[in-house]
């Protein structure tokens, strides 16, 4: 049952034009707008990575993120009124199934914005990088954005339909200004950076900046990263299971 449900969630994903454009297309062209205006060869202020370098992991974590987190929260909230949760209740389907379900197919579809970026990063400012970087690159911020889509999840069972936009938009926009995907928190006030440092949009940043420079992802971000998930998965399971208690 769960894997039916994932194979519906990507195809309902993939359908939607708009929801590809804004996941797939738009990442992309804010690298060109943002990174790829810059001269590839300057290092950003406050680390060892080029202009055109940081902005790739950066938008490429972005469309990530909006891929997972925008692709759930709202579509979840929405089914609940609608009552399509209400008849999965009726399957066999279990409540973590649910959420795995809604985590896994979010996942799936949030790879070909990390391909996309990638492609062009290389096609139009040359970024280069050894093979097993480029994997290695992909499978982190890939992996990383489970944790979105558990927050995405934990959104849509916390809000209503009509509200699930608005809060998903304050959420989805804090996080990346304040955790650095749009510019370097080196940039920003040292009490700004304290903060900024144990958000999960900077630890999931900081996996990719890690490769690009030729290290393993850091510890402290991975650990980061694993609490939030563990935090959102909970929450979310635990918002599942109490909307069904009300039903």
């Amino acid at each position: 049952m769960s894997t039916a449900l994932v194979r519906l969630e990507i195809t309902r994903a993939l359908r939607n034009k708009k929801f590809l454009f804004f996941t797939v297309i738009y990442p992309a062209a804010l690298f060109l707008m943002i990174g790829g205006t810059q001269n590839g060869k300057i290092p950003v202020f406050g680390t060892e990575l080029t202009m055109a370098a940081f902005y790739m992991v950066a938008m490429a974590s972005f469309g990530a993120l909006t891929a997972v987190l925008m692709g759930n929260s709202e579509r979840i909230a929405k089914e609940r009124e609608k009552g399509w949760v209400r008849q999965l209740r009726l399957t066999a389907l279990p409540g973590r199934g649910y959420v795995l379900a809604k985590i896994a197919s979010a996942a799936v579809v949030s790879l070909p914005s990390i391909v996309v970026v990638f492609v062009v990063a290389a096609a139009v400012k040359d970024v280069r990088f050894d093979a097993w970087q480029w994997f290695a690159l992909t499978g982190a911020i890939w992996a990383g954005s489970l944790v979105f889509a558990a927050l995405g999840v934990a959104i849509g069972y916390l809000v209503s339909g009509d509200t699930a936009r608005p809060v998903t938009m304050i959420i989805y926009f804090g996080l990346s200004i304040l955790g650095g995907l749009w510019m370097p928190t080196t940039v920003y006030p040292q009490w700004l950076q304290d903060i900024a440092e144990w958000l999960p949009t900077h630890a999931y940043a900081a996996l990719g900046q890690a490769i690009e420079l030729g290290d393993a992802p850091h510890a402290k971000d991975v650990a980061i990263l694993a609490v939030y998930f563990v935090l959102f998965a909970g929450g979310a399971a635990w918002l599942y299971r109490k909307d069904t208690l009300k039903a």
